[in-house]
């Protein structure tokens, strides 16, 4: 089961529902990911912080997101692997799990209205659209 996370409280509800899921079903395992957008280091940016740092500083930041989510996962004694996607954020979630073959996505929505969804689209909503499994969206 992959469970993107990114520190929000729909991903802190979308990861106790896959804890929850997982300890019911003692062959599944979660993967654990952290996606951000490849870093954009343009114009008078580039002056005070080169593309490495800006890169370094992401990793770091998805690194301590994850510490969050590792500390449930460790309590509840569930296995996991863990890893940070640099890219589109939905296409490498989507892509990530079609390569780890997982069974499922289970992701937090930040509540996002119908109307906004359209309007704007989501994470979520891109990823339930691009990816080939089962999407579960817990809010």
């Amino acid at each position: 089961m992959l469970v993107p996370f990114d520190g929000s409280k729909s991903a802190l509800h979308a990861l106790q529902y896959a804890i929850n899921l997982a300890q019911r079903n003692r062959l599944v395992s979660i993967h654990l990911v952290n996606a951000h957008e490849e870093p954009i280091v343009y114009g008078e940016i580039e002056v005070y912080m080169s593309h490495e740092k800006f890169a370094q500083l992401q990793r770091e930041h998805g690194t301590a997101v994850l510490a969050i989510a590792e500390k449930r996962l460790k309590k509840a004694a569930m296995p996991y692997t863990k890893e940070i996607l640099v890219g589109n954020i939905a296409e490498v979630i989507a892509q990530r799990a079609e390569r780890l073959r997982c069974d499922s996505i289970v992701m937090g929505t930040r509540g996002m209205s119908a109307i906004a969804s359209l309007v704007m689209g989501s994470v979520a909503t891109k990823v339930v659209h691009l990816a080939n499994v089962p999407v579960a969206l817990i809010k």
